[in-house]
């Protein structure tokens, strides 16, 4: 137990800060912790602070999820709930808007599309919650020296997932009121990718801020976190296309 509250600073002499409520027991992110506590209560409860969470993460995101990660707690929405609405909520805004990938590419091109870009775009939600791991891998490689372990890795790249997912469903709810066409599509898509690269480096930039690095190294590390996740995707796709090609001749 710390003799100050992590949250708001205040003296404790309690399990619980006499002043905010947090708990006092808060400890660094494991493994079993991430597994028996944030999943389990994630999935089974809705804790307070999810529009606080949003606020956060659209205007101190990199700020906020560190403060949250060493300890500041009591008022964020858990990150694993919080990924299963916003997953729960883009899902059904996507099937009502009809949206289709498949005008995007030519009849001749879907007939040589691989299965894992089909994948890709069929259950696109799925593959933003798979990637989570691979990029808390690179960001932990990339800021190893900034001394947080890969599960708190794990809850720093769910909380940058989950924005992104955010954004999903207000590009989606958008796209609502168009007609499905390449060209909504292609700025649907174009709109995505350039939000999330930009926020993924401001998001790491910020996170590790306060890390010992300069602002130039800084830069280039948030920028390597996505490169280096689209170089590993670019690999996986070459592979898994030279396998099917193998397996159908």
């Amino acid at each position: 137990m710390h003799d100050t509250c992590l949250n708001c600073s205040q003296p404790i002499a309690t399990k619980y800060c006499g002043n905010c409520g947090q708990k006092t027991s808060t400890h660094r992110y494991s493994l079993k912790h991430f597994i028996e506590h944030d999943f389990i209560h994630g999935v089974w409860h809705v804790d307070k602070g999810v529009l606080f969470t949003i606020k956060e993460l659209f205007t101190r995101p990199g700020n906020s999820v560190r403060e949250y990660i060493l300890g500041k707690r009591v008022n964020y929405f858990s990150f694993v709930t919080l990924l299963l609405l916003t997953a729960t909520i883009s899902t059904l805004l996507s099937h009502y808007s009809g949206m289709d990938y498949s005008v995007l590419v030519s009849d001749n091109a879907k007939a040589m599309m691989n299965s894992l870009q089909e994948l890709m775009m069929s259950y696109f939600k799925i593959y933003l919650l798979i990637t989570i791991p691979f990029m808390a891998i690179f960001s932990y490689l990339w800021f190893k020296k900034a001394g947080f372990n890969y599960s708190e890795h794990l809850v720093l790249n769910s909380y940058k997932t989950a924005a992104d997912m955010i954004a999903l469903v207000v590009l989606t709810f958008i796209i609502l009121f168009f007609k499905n066409s390449a060209i909504v599509m292609n700025i649907y898509t174009m709109a995505y990718m350039t939000f999330s690269l930009v926020y993924g480096v401001w998001f790491y930039f910020q996170f590790f801020s306060q890390a010992g690095y300069s602002k130039t190294s800084l830069f280039f590390r948030s920028l390597m976190i996505p490169v280096s996740f689209m170089i590993l995707q670019t690999i996986v796709g070459l592979v898994w296309g030279i396998v099917a090609l193998i397996l159908k001749s």
